[in-house]
């Protein structure tokens, strides 16, 4: 069984991820990109579906680990009975002149012993093709173990001499105090010879050197310091290096409720992720990831405005068709597992004025000007004019009815405020009578009459966590009586425990049966809008709570479970890492003199 969902870590080389536990197992791992099939699934099923595993044979007294300085380079240390092992864990980040898959991928792993004596146990069970595909395998003549099923290939490189053992491979060996026993893993076009071997050591410098210099280049100082610069290097680990997208997560399927049916794909790139990730990125310092990840925006965006979707492939790529993996059980039987996210084919109107509020601010915040964003944004607004009072599916992507999602028409009101605002076309004050109409709608729908407060969607007295943004987006101020009111609705019925869920009603909202846990970025968007109601030690508790939740190497999911503690959703979570990124901003510009 797969540990819990916290007990593990994050490799990255801007390309992929792979998943590692405190056990040692390498878990997850699709390659050569985000969204290949996998060809380590453990974390969906049983080991049989592929895994990693270096561990010590004997008693572990305390394992403990962490990041080597700035970098995703990891450290896992186990105290045994014997004496005391490291394991390093590193994927060197691929320069493969921004190609499609990036060339080869490596996964090196370094045993080294510290003190003692130590017996290491490796198992390794390659399984393409999400874990349903038993490669062919043989030991070339230079020793090295191949793997190769269809268009994968993968190679072991080592000097411990693993035997089969059924469908897995296995092997033993002794450390003592200095050794260094290094495993590389890559994988290449099964048609293609195997690439020429690398030196790990060399390597693992290198991927050191490169996120020093990447993090040597921000200019973030103040607010849990620490605490957003692992944010920022969890983001770049989930961009894909050729198109400058940003991937929701590495992982399908991690449930958002044990044993339950809310299990998404989120390898792909979400539209609403752009403003917000634009805004923390500049205000980084990191203007060339910021610069990419909106030229990726223009692209993926470009086409009619009614065929803009929600999310999108690494490369933009439009089809991403869903489609469930009967072979493997889900994590701690949490089925189905899919691959895919139908959401691509729904209608959300908040991505649009996502879009616009990336392409106006993006100029105000200093990138160099793109002369197609205007006219990317104009074709957009022109279709929103009329297309805002449709009901959609809204930003939790319902597989229910549409409805007239309150936060859905709030974004609207941004793309034309922000286009007015910015004089965009040969009459701006069409989009700020535009704007007021949204406004006016709004106010006049979206308000429950006996709480005072903003509900989900008109007509219904549902409450929904995503009306928190109301003030950080300029439609109220943080201090008139609705958000007050709202603020108060969702402190008095969707916090539990110290932490916000997303709405009340789930099963009569989206069809699906109810229970998942709490959704980290409503928390982090509940201590904004404290913050900007001058609640400030208020917000700072509930931040701080937030911090705790992190894992022992500073990463989060998308949700946790109020009751035990435990993370949930697809791991580790762009968007939590990014409203971190802006609540530590925010609280700590709410603090200045």
């Amino acid at each position: 069984m797969a540990l819990p969902i916290e007990d593990y870590a994050l490799l990255g080389d801007t390309y992929t991820a792979a998943l590692v536990g405190k056990d040692g197992s390498v878990d997850w791992l699709c390659l050569p990109r985000f969204d290949s099939p996998a060809c380590f699934a453990a974390l969906l099923g049983e080991p049989d579906n592929g895994r990693f595993r270096i561990g010590p044979t004997g008693g572990v007294h305390a394992t403990r680990r962490w990041y080597l300085d700035t970098s995703l380079v990891l450290i896992t240390e186990h105290v045994c009975d014997g004496g005391t092992i490291q394991v390093v864990d590193a994927m060197p980040v691929r320069d493969a002149g921004g190609t499609v898959d990036g060339g080869n991928a490596d996964l090196i792993r370094i045993v080294s012993c510290t003190a003692g004596s130590v017996e290491v146990e490796v198992e390794l069970v390659v399984r393409f093709d999400y874990g349903s595909v038993v490669p062919w395998t043989r030991r070339r003549d230079d020793g090295d173990l191949h793997f190769v099923a269809g268009p994968d290939a993968l190679v072991l490189r080592t000097p411990v001499s693993l035997e089969p053992d059924g469908m897995r491979h296995v092997a033993r060996f002794r450390v003592s105090a200095g050794d260094r026993v290094p495993f590389v893993l890559t994988w290449h076009r099964s048609h293609e010879p195997p690439p020429a071997s690398i030196d790990p050591e060399a390597a693992v410098t290198a991927t050191v050197d490169f996120w020093s210099g990447w993090h040597g280049r921000a200019d973030w100082v103040g607010h849990a310091e620490g605490a957003v610069h692992r944010s920022l290097a969890t983001l770049k680990a989930l961009t894909y290096a050729p198109s400058g997208g940003i991937v929701a997560a590495p992982t399908t399927s991690l449930p958002e409720h044990l044993g339950g049916v809310r299990n998404w794909d989120y390898r792909y790139c979400w539209l609403r992720d752009a403003s917000v990730t634009l805004r923390v990125l500049l205000a980084a310092g990191h203007t060339s990831e910021a610069a990419a990840w909106r030229d990726w925006l223009l692209r993926a965006a470009a086409g009619r405005p009614a065929d803009i979707q929600v999310l999108y492939g690494a490369r933009g790529e439009r089809r991403l068709p869903e489609a469930e993996l009967p072979w493997l059980a889900g994590y701690e039987g949490s089925s189905p597992v899919r691959v895919g996210n139908a959401a691509h084919n729904q209608l959300q109107l908040d991505v649009f004025g996502e879009v616009i509020e990336v392409l106006t601010g993006s100029e105000e915040a200093g990138l160099p000007e793109d002369d197609d964003a205007e006219g990317l944004g104009l074709a957009l607004l022109d279709w929103l004019e009329g297309g805002w009072r449709q009901p959609d599916e809204g930003v939790w992507e319902v597989r229910g009815d549409r409805r007239h999602f309150t936060h859905s028409k709030v974004l609207a009101w941004v793309a034309f405020d922000r286009a007015a605002t910015c004089g965009w076309g040969p009459d701006p004050a069409r989009w700020r009578a535009a704007a007021a109409a949204v406004h006016a709608e709004v106010c006049a729908e979206a308000v429950d009459p006996t709480t005072g407060a903003f509900t989900q969607s008109y007509g219904s007295p549902g409450l929904d966590a995503a009306t928190l943004l109301i003030p950080s987006v300029g439609f109220l101020p943080a201090g008139d009586p609705r958000v007050l009111a709202t603020v108060e609705q969702v402190e008095r019925r969707l916090t539990d425990r110290g932490y916000v869920r997303r709405y009340e009603t789930a099963e009569d909202v989206d069809g699906l049966p109810p229970g998942e846990g709490a959704f980290l970025p409503c928390t982090f968007w509940y201590a904004d809008a404290l913050a900007l109601a001058g609640r400030v030690p208020e917000a700072q508790a509930v931040f701080d709570r937030l911090l705790a939740v992190r894992n022992d190497v500073g990463l989060l999911s998308e949700e946790i479970d109020p009751g035990t503690g435990r993370l949930l959703g697809n791991f580790p979570q762009a968007w939590s890492h990014v409203t971190l990124i802006h609540t530590a901003t925010l609280l700590r510009d709410v603090k200045r003199p």
